[in-house]
């Protein structure tokens, strides 16, 4: 998960330096392009034995969901310092911990209803509303992580009978044919340089979907998705050292507070994970 957050830090840089000459869906799609060659020959070493699957209506679901949530993802790097799409991002585990109740019937107590309240209050801190006009890259940030919750919980859904180059290959295939149909509009031809930058990007995206797919498929969503924090040291470090971007004081006391929320919500569902399952009375 650490080798996630280093890597998807590293890809928000490479978007932002792109982003100057190309559009972010143009960006996106090659991104995913070149993600597909790099995982290639790892499909190969494997066989065709992981592609089968029997499971590939919630695959489509994973890939569109991702897709989605990419897009906006991309439109939020343009409009928003790096440090605060890290920040911004963090709001994940709390949707993640929504969703497992809604749709996977997971019991949520008050106390954890409780932790997320105080992390979404974490988000309100950040984007401050009714303080000057919210910025647009900011809800975009915002939708990103609902839907990157959505698929998150698909892919653990997924992880408990596919295996994660299963998962991650189909999620790029599908990928692929979406974000061409956006970045077709605003299409402008990459130069050389352009796309070592792309295969780069590329490269680094997809070793970093497969960390977070092993991440999740070897522990619980709940406790592995709180080390996401670290993407605002990363993130803060990039913004300060590429584009002269210094944290404000609100990101830090808000990332602080939906970091300490997630990592309560994750401690609470820990508990109710370890607790023994009550042995049935004996029939009278």
């Amino acid at each position: 998960m650490l080798a996630f957050t280093l890597l998807i830090t590293f890809m928000v840089v490479g978007i932002r330096i792109l982003s100057e000459d190309m559009h972010p869906f143009e960006i996106a799609f090659f991104r995913n392009l070149f993600g597909l060659v790099a995982l290639v020959p790892l499909v190969l070493r494997n066989g065709i034995e992981p592609l089968k699957t029997t499971k590939i209506g919630l695959l489509g679901l994973r890939g569109t969901l991702n897709a989605a949530s990419l897009l906006l993802f991309f439109l939020a790097v343009t409009l928003v310092p790096v440090a605060d799409i890290a920040a911004y991002s963090f709001t994940t585990p709390l949707f993640v911990s929504i969703l497992a109740v809604l749709l996977l019937g997971e019991h949520m107590g008050p106390r954890r209803w409780s932790g997320l309240f105080v992390g979404f209050i974490g988000a309100m801190i950040i984007l401050r509303p009714g303080v000057g006009a919210v910025n647009v890259g900011a809800l975009y940030a915002l939708g990103s992580a609902g839907f990157w919750a959505l698929t998150v919980v698909t892919i653990k859904v997924l992880s408990r009978t596919e295996a994660s180059v299963t998962i991650t290959f189909y999620g790029v295939l599908i990928l692929i044919p979406i974000t061409f149909s956006a970045a077709v509009f605003f299409w402008t031809w990459p130069s050389l340089w352009q796309l070592l930058w792309l295969a780069v990007l590329g490269t680094a995206w997809i070793t970093a979907q497969l960390c977070l797919t092993q991440a999740l498929k070897i522990a619980d969503a709940g406790l592995v998705m709180p080390f996401d924090f670290a993407k605002l040291l990363w993130a803060s470090a990039a913004g300060i050292l590429f584009f002269a971007e210094v944290p404000s004081i609100f990101t830090w006391i808000g990332s602080a507070v939906i970091f300490a929320a997630a990592t309560y919500v994750a401690y609470r569902e820990r508990q109710a994970s370890s607790k023994p399952v009550p042995e049935p009375e004996p029939a009278s």
